[in-house]
């Protein structure tokens, strides 16, 4: 079994990233990396299981330092970015190697382990993608607004994906089929 490559899952806040990568631990063992950031602890967050938590000026340190694989500044503000000793860690598993980053972090990784990296694109209309956001905690228009400007980069980018995968409303399971069937074309 080859556990060399990288399974990139990547879509717009909205996309269903997380349910899918729920949804591959019952198929496979998976690895993922854990991301260094700048935003808040959530309720129930554990740093150094969910993230790594750090201050804006410490991980502009960091990239200072070149101590990040890839970074990116999001639609609000935070930083988010996988170190290169954790990425280490993450790439040495002999598990199902699952990565969750944006846009930005496929063209990165893309650049640097061509040869390595399977990005899967998860496909959702726009309007889906709105109802999505909207359903979650109370958001405003301006929160919503941001989140759809900044999905475009994912479709205006398709390119830099191997696959793209259409994660419809109420058909999440063929959605993990269709992953689970990309996964095992590798390994």
């Amino acid at each position: 079994m080859d556990k060399s490559k990288i399974f990139i899952i990547s879509g717009p806040s909205g996309a269903g990233e997380d349910s899918i990568i729920n949804a591959l631990k019952a198929q496979f063992e998976i690895e993922k990396p854990i991301t260094t950031t700048t935003r808040e602890m959530r309720p129930g967050e554990v740093e150094g299981k969910n993230y790594y938590f750090l201050t804006k000026d410490e991980f502009e340190k960091g990239i200072k330092e070149n101590k990040f694989f890839e970074y990116a500044l999001e639609d609000r503000g935070n930083y988010y970015g996988c170190t290169f000793q954790e990425f280490e860690r993450f790439k040495n598993s002999d598990k199902v190697k699952i990565w969750k980053v944006d846009y930005k972090g496929v063209i990165n990784a893309k650049k640097l382990l061509l040869d390595g990296i399977v990005a899967i694109l998860l496909d959702v209309p726009l309007d889906v993608i709105e109802k999505r956001i909207r359903k979650r905690d109370a958001v405003s228009e301006e929160f919503v607004k941001e989140r759809l400007e900044y999905a475009k980069g994912w479709y205006d980018n398709k390119e830099y994906f191997d696959y793209v995968v259409k994660n419809e409303e109420g058909k999440l399971d063929e959605a993990v089929s269709q992953v689970v069937e990309i996964i095992k074309k590798y390994i």
